[in-house]
């Protein structure tokens, strides 16, 4: 190849290694319209795109400004019997937790509420905290661990799913505090797609390029920066152990995966619901659920099926034969299962869409 002429400054590179299959490659600056990709299993790297912190602190005030609106008021009014019930998402969550669910009450707050509130606050520490001198650390490591935990938009598909059901035996009207809760979301999906963690990483703790040969080079599986471990064994950038796999990762993927399915079929067959009405009781499965919105809405119940049932079957078979290729070896195929366990990661939120409805 030959360079004729040279009309600005080539951009500067540094070694990098992919946190997902170790490969080392070169990384060069990344434009806000660009996004940087693992040249052996296509893993997204770096991603352009970049907000300001006043931009996204912004965000985050307005989104405290909606959060007691949206959480404390109205979503969807119902009338039943001559009652008129005000069905919000605290007010689901308490009721939970009176009648005794106290663990999957924890769950969807946590999903809900505690994740969204946890997301702006770390968002404001990290404003402040950067002015203050404040060690930042422990809130970007959180951070990329946080975002698959705000479900504010599952939630949203699930009151649609339970006004659908409810509205067989009840008069609805919308809430006062459905707008807000909209507008909660959306706000919540635009700050979370803009909020680049490994952008802010390189803001507020750059590092230099280490002066050694490549292949020493280790990636840290936590803030994702490729270097050497300091005196302590640690990352430079994020002072976690600097380590080669996580340790017993596969003896834990194994014990989560006979649990699930063990759990899987009296999930399945077992009733999730149960309603009083006019003195019958009415008992509902997931399967039956989806068969009674499939009568008057096929499109949220095919969401429904696809949530509740075919997501979590399927990550329980995908998951299987990943581990089981990696205890036989298996060396073929490698990019399929890595396009597999990323579906299955992308998609596993999904799975507590019937929470949120009985909650509701």
């Amino acid at each position: 190849m030959k360079i004729h002429a040279i009309s600005h400054a080539l951009p500067q590179e540094r070694y990098q290694r992919c946190p997902q299959c170790d490969t080392l490659f070169s990384l060069p600056d990344v434009k806000s319209c660009q996004s940087a990709h693992c040249p052996r299993c296509n893993a997204k790297i770096l991603n352009g795109r970049d907000w300001s912190m006043t931009r996204l602190t912004a965000m985050a005030v307005t989104m405290i400004l909606l959060m007691p609106f949206a959480f404390g008021l109205s979503l969807v009014d119902i009338r039943l019997l001559g009652t008129n019930i005000s069905a919000s998402l605290l007010g689901g969550i308490l009721q939970m937790a009176e009648q005794g669910n106290v663990i999957s009450a924890s769950m969807v707050a946590f999903c809900t509420v505690g994740a969204p509130v946890t997301l702006v606050a770390a968002i404001i520490y990290l404003f402040f905290g950067q002015r203050l001198g404040m060690n930042l650390r422990p809130v970007l490591l959180m951070l990329d661990r946080l975002k698959e935990w705000v479900m504010l938009d599952i939630y949203l598909v699930g009151i649609a799913v339970a006004s659908i059901k409810v509205q067989d035996y009840a008069d609805l009207q919308l809430g006062t505090g459905l707008l807000a809760y909209i507008v909660l979301t959306v706000l919540s999906l635009v700050t979370l797609i803009h909020l680049n963690v490994e952008q802010l990483w390189q803001r507020f703790y750059p590092q230099p390029e280490p002066q050694v040969a490549p292949e020493k080079l280790l990636v840290c599986l936590n803030c994702h920066h490729t270097g050497l471990a300091d005196a302590r064994g640690r990352c430079p950038r994020c002072h976690t152990p600097l380590r080669f796999r996580r340790r017993h990762s596969l003896q834990k993927s194994w014990a989560a995966l006979i649990a699930s399915i063990i759990f899987l079929l009296p999930a399945n067959l077992l009733p999730i619901s149960v309603i009083y009405l006019n003195g019958s009781r009415q008992e509902d499965t997931i399967f039956s659920g989806i068969l009674s919105l499939a009568s008057g809405n096929i499109p949220v119940a095919a969401v429904v099926f696809i949530a509740s049932i075919l997501v979590p079957f399927t990550k329980v078979i995908v998951l299987l034969t990943l581990l089981l290729s990696i205890h036989f070896k298996c060396e073929q195929g490698l990019k399929t299962r890595v396009r597999l366990l990323r579906v299955v990661t992308w998609v596993g939120r999904w799975s507590m869409l019937d929470l949120f409805v009985i909650a509701l």
